[in-house]
């Protein structure tokens, strides 16, 4: 395929040579993780038990919508949790993490987000932004991760010594930060930790990027509540909106009263006839998912082979759907959007420029043509134009349009 693709679209010399043998590297990789989470989402769909009356949905307030009911059910299966709300009227990741956060944290509880800073727009909605969470009462603190890019024990330990009654926030992803994203396993152990020391807190993970990549959720090893979108991973890009909370029941009903009223909670929440596209989505995720990590194997295998630093490398776990390539400078972020773009589907011709984005305080050059507008489970980019420069890069719904993409944004470097 990928000589095809240098044929066809004209990539020649040190670039072709480069491409081959990246593929050649990861062309034997075995993604067998993927083939058991793709057993699992498909018992949680015969035990769900879906019929076709189900998706005929709802429209104003939502009352005894089927589809909806079906699909959260079906969710909180997959994802190991008591109950899961799952919502066209939750637009983001981060208005869910918000809303969790919110609502597990009253006036006076402190949170501490114990796996570094969180990503830009999340501490500005934390910290910065006018009406931030910080101003209404709430006490925050962060904790840089340890020498080894995982939770740093000590600091968990001593902070809640100090603060016990809290809630504990972990993100998995690297966001858009030069970070190690958290495996399960390391969520595992910084659960029970916080467990152990502090019975009473409350573990809040932010699963964007990462579900269904591991065979386990954070769910599955003690979190009282994940939170992320139906548009990236979860949504096969297929979902057209939305966003969960999944969890604890009681913790989720939290939510669901501070997200529309209290006393109402989820009972509300037309969707619209999009439950067909929610659950459909689901279904093909793992499939999407497995396409999306060997590509982004390749994009690393090339790109490390042209003399970037890359991270994960090729063929080491992976535990999100986001590859770091560290470019070096401002200039090669904006020739790598804009190549990258230039293989999208949608918007091929538009060439990205760096621009200021809520939340941020660098400009941020970014490459998406999406059907799903801000799905990164299609294929993606973003940087924010800050040291050191590295690109983020998402997603691929099929093996080969990844590898166009990286070939184009690696033509574009190297001119």
């Amino acid at each position: 395929m990928i000589a095809e693709l240098c044929e066809r679209f004209g990539v020649g010399g040190r670039l072709r040579e480069a491409a081959l043998a990246a593929h050649a590297r990861v062309a034997g990789l075995s993604y067998g993780a993927q083939e058991r989470v793709h057993l699992g989402v498909l018992q949680a769909f015969l035990d769900e038990g879906i019929v076709e009356s189900d998706f005929i949905g709802s429209t104003g307030y939502g009352y005894d919508d089927a589809i909806r009911a079906r699909y959260e059910s079906l969710l909180a299966r997959v994802l190991g949790a008591q109950r899961a709300l799952a919502r066209l009227s939750l637009v983001s990741g981060t208005h869910a993490i918000v809303a969790a956060i919110a609502a597990c944290t009253p006036p006076g509880r402190t949170l501490l987000a114990i796996s570094g800073r969180p990503y830009d727009t999340l501490r500005s909605a934390i910290c910065d932004a006018p009406h931030a969470l910080a101003g209404q009462g709430l006490a925050y603190r962060e904790f840089a991760l340890g020498p080894d890019g995982g939770i740093d024990a000590g600091a968990v330990e001593e902070a809640l010594a100090r603060d016990g009654d809290a809630t504990v926030f972990i993100q998995r992803s690297r966001g858009y930060a030069p970070r190690r994203s958290l495996s399960i396993a390391q969520c595992e152990r910084a659960v029970e930790l916080v467990k152990r020391l502090a019975p009473g807190a409350d573990v809040l993970v932010d699963n964007c990027y990462g579900e269904l990549v591991e065979e386990r959720e954070p769910s599955h090893v003690g979190a009282d509540l994940v939170m992320g979108s139906l548009i990236k991973n979860l949504g096969g890009s297929i979902a057209p909106a939305g966003a969960y909370v999944a969890g604890r029941a009681d913790l989720v009903e939290r939510v669901a009263a501070r997200i529309y009223a209290p006393g109402l909670g989820g009972a509300l929440g037309p969707t619209l006839g999009f439950g067909r596209a929610l659950c459909q989505g689901l279904f093909l995720a793992p499939l999407v998912i497995e396409q999306t990590l060997r590509g982004l194997d390749f994009v690393a295998a090339l790109f490390e082979s042209l003399g970037y630093a890359v991270d994960p490398k090729p063929g080491e776990k992976r535990t999100d759907i986001v590859q770091a390539i560290r470019l070096g400078s401002a200039g090669r972020l904006e020739r790598f959007a804009a190549g990258l773009q230039a293989a999208m589907p949608v918007n091929a011709r538009f060439r990205p420029e760096p621009a200021g984005v809520p939340g941020y305080a660098e400009p941020v050059v970014m490459s998406s043509g999406a059907f799903v507008s801000g799905a990164t489970i299609e294929l993606s980019c973003d940087a924010p134009l800050r040291a050191p420069y590295e690109v983020y890069v998402q997603g691929g719904v099929s093996v080969a349009h990844a590898y166009l993409g990286a070939l184009f944004a690696a033509r574009a470097c190297e001119e």
